[in-house]
């Protein structure tokens, strides 16, 4: 059995933290567009507003896959297929510091919303529960 040179007999379950590491922001470039997460379809896809005004079904890249969690309300970079409209894959997923920053830049429009994760068509869901005015008495159950 070879030796281990890592460290520790722990050192292989350790992940390593991916906020530590400052990485340069990344511009979209022509075939790229923004959008945001609106829902998540399983398998690696989800369902991605770009803020083009287009709803796309996009695919997390393999590298990734996971390493790299992309949740509902999430700004992300998508790649743009030439031969296919509506499909798309999502290259890089933006932190909210660089959501942000992206924001100041003037690259993301004034109405979106960053870290929020009840986003419906750029409205907040509800999902469609409402509660009455009255309550209910213990008493009479």
């Amino acid at each position: 059995m070879p030796k281990n040179k890592l460290g520790g007999s722990k050192a292989k379950r350790a992940k390593g933290d991916a906020n530590k590491v400052k990485k340069e922001l990344e511009f979209k470039e022509d075939g790229q567009e923004y959008g945001q997460v609106v829902r998540m379809l399983g398998n690696g896809r989800c369902e991605v507003v770009c803020f083009d005004g287009t709803k796309r079904l996009c695919h997390i890249r393999g590298k990734m896959r996971k390493k790299v969690w992309v949740n509902q309300g999430d700004i992300v970079l998508v790649s743009l297929r030439d031969f296919q409209d509506e499909k798309g894959d999502i290259i890089t997923k933006y932190m909210a510091d660089e959501a942000r920053q992206l924001k100041q830049y003037g690259e993301l429009p004034d109405n979106v919303r960053i870290n929020e994760t009840d986003v419906q068509d750029g409205v907040e869901s509800d999902d469609g529960v409402e509660f009455g005015e009255g309550g209910v008495n213990l008493d009479d159950i």
